[in-house]
């Protein structure tokens, strides 16, 4: 999947009332699109991932997967404000001719989606067969389905909300919080804050993995008092990890974004903007999945029109949206089998 950019040279207005003069989307795609242009697979990926899902997501799609680019024109756009080439913090501000840093004019879920639209149409998409996405990523798909009805044969939301809990949001304000007590966060360079971020992602991974995850994992070997826990280790190495290919300030704005996320903003309310929904919907769960509980996609397919619900037990928690592919691909499977059956049955009747 090689990276492409596209660059919308238009003024684009966000939900906060700031306007760009222009923005630019790093993407990807895989396979081709058909002559019938039905076989549209878009990946929407989570917080801090890019627009390669074979990479993050290689259990799905690639060669072999229920997403094969043999089959399906797969895209993927990185989301606004991340650090793998869509318009981001570190970019020059056109009124300054400085990097944004702290003064990048965040986009939402929504607004990410509306940006997304102008790509949808330079690359000659009407219908999209499938949107996926957990997370994040999910929050966007659903923005999506809401904004543009008829854009979407099938959706899968998987380990996502409608509105982002106060739950969640206390995680990404605390998160915010250590990048913030950085003293270099103030500073207007790239690198600033790193060491906020490590902490970040320290607290975002507690979130992420479950009680069990660390307790099979990340448990000492014995009884002994060791010169670092196991625990404490991975979660440092952990931090480590991000801070060696993000930023700060993506990392800042886009958990700002995800916490922006409401369904029923500037609409009736949160169920009736689901209501709106007229693709059919597959919503995975994940049991012990802390961050996204599983009451909330409980929520979506009950106010999504015929939404089929599925629940995975996952020993990663949050996490086993991007790690359960035998589960997800049977949960798919199921699902793209009933509904061409559905089809069916509506043509001969």
């Amino acid at each position: 999947m090689s990276v492409q950019t596209f660059t919308y040279q238009q003024p684009f207005q966000l939900e906060s009332g700031v306007i760009l003069p222009q923005y630019h989307l790093a993407y990807s795609t895989l396979g081709t699109l058909n002559p019938a242009k039905d076989n549209v697979i878009w990946v929407f990926h989570a917080l801090t991932a890019n627009s390669q899902p074979d990479e993050w997501w290689e259990g799905l799609v690639g060669e072999g997967k229920i997403f094969d680019p043999a089959d399906y024109f797969i895209v993927c756009v990185n989301m606004p404000g991340s650090a793998y080439g869509s318009i981001s913090p570190l970019d020059t501000n056109p009124e300054t001719g400085a990097p944004y840093h702290h003064e990048f004019p965040w986009f939402t879920p929504r607004d990410m989606v509306r940006a997304y639209e102008p790509l949808r149409q330079h690359l000659g998409i009407e219908k999209i067969f499938i949107g996926i996405g957990g997370s994040m990523g999910g929050q966007q798909l659903l923005e999506w389905a809401i904004e543009v009805p008829e854009r979407f044969q099938h959706i899968i939301p998987i380990a996502t909300n409608a509105f982002h809990s106060a739950w969640g949001i206390a995680y990404n304000a605390s998160q915010r919080m250590a990048i913030e007590a950085d003293a270099s966060w103030k500073e207007k360079r790239d690198d600033a804050a790193m060491e906020g971020l490590k902490v970040a992602r320290s607290i975002a991974l507690l979130s992420y993995r479950h009680y069990d995850a660390y307790a099979k994992s990340q448990q000492e070997a014995n009884n002994e008092l060791p010169a670092m826990f196991r625990s404490e280790s991975y979660q440092r190495y952990q931090g480590k990890k991000l801070a060696d290919r993000f930023n700060a300030f993506s990392y800042f704005f886009l958990s700002k974004g995800m916490d922006s996320h409401n369904v029923g903003r500037a609409r009736i309310s949160v169920q009736a903007a689901l209501n709106t929904i007229k693709a059919k919907a597959l919503v995975i769960g994940i049991s012990n999945d802390l961050l996204f509980p599983i009451n909330e996609q409980e929520y979506l397919a009950a106010h999504i029109p015929d939404a089929q619900f599925r629940s995975l037990s996952s020993f990663y928690g949050h996490d086993g949206f991007l790690l359960e592919y035998a589960q997800i691909t049977e949960a798919i499977q199921g699902f793209l089998k009933i509904n061409k059956q559905k089809i069916y049955n509506s043509t001969i009747s």
